[in-house]
């Protein structure tokens, strides 16, 4: 009876352990994409080269679990050098005052129908709001090499207006609001 007491202790500090402690985003594995309405019948599709972000778990799902992701603005690639340029330029993001967009969330809890909801708070060319965005749980599991890594997913839309990027402030060329889609795979550090 001890030997099963002391087998089942064992496997359940093991799965606890499975999950628990801190992420380091793979941008080999990640990407954070955009898209955003063009003359009000199209669209421009762009993502952000390089970003970075860590996450720290205290069990083997999101509940509870602290989020931080920066994205370097220059790094913006709509596959058009000439609206690149325009798109870091003051009339824009205006990378040489603000060269990242940050992300800390204030809770990861999840809703009535078992979906992960995350809050926190969105900064973008030095304003900072509250956003609320669904969050997918892709699950846990082991890569190639042993090391454990983590799947999250989330898509959201922010009105460019609410962060001070003004350009074309009616919406008839440029659409106010943007569409986020963000995959991020984690490795347990």
């Amino acid at each position: 009876m001890k030997k099963v007491f002391l087998s089942f202790a064992f496997t359940l500090l093991s799965i606890v352990a499975f999950a628990q402690g801190s992420w380091q985003v793979d941008q080999m594995h990640s990407s954070i994409n955009f898209n955003i309405k063009h003359m009000g019948i199209s669209f421009v599709q762009g993502r952000f080269d390089k970003f970075d972000g860590k996450a720290a778990t205290g069990s083997a799902n999101l509940d509870n679990a602290d989020l931080n992701f920066s994205i370097s603005v220059p790094s913006i690639n709509t596959g058009v050098d000439m609206r690149d340029r325009h798109l870091i330029s003051e009339e824009f993001f205006d990378v040489a005052k603000y060269p990242t967009i940050e992300f800390k969330s204030s809770s990861v809890t999840k809703d009535k129908n078992n979906n992960y909801i995350v809050k926190g708070k969105l900064t973008m060319k030095g304003v900072e709001k509250e956003i609320t965005a669904p969050l997918t749980f892709g699950g846990i599991t082991k890569n190639k090499d042993g090391k454990e890594i983590m799947g999250i997913h989330t898509k959201f839309t922010v009105n460019r207006l609410d962060y001070g990027i003004k350009y074309d402030p009616s919406g008839a060329g440029i659409a106010k609001d943007v569409e986020v889609t963000a995959y991020f795979e984690l490795t347990k550090l």
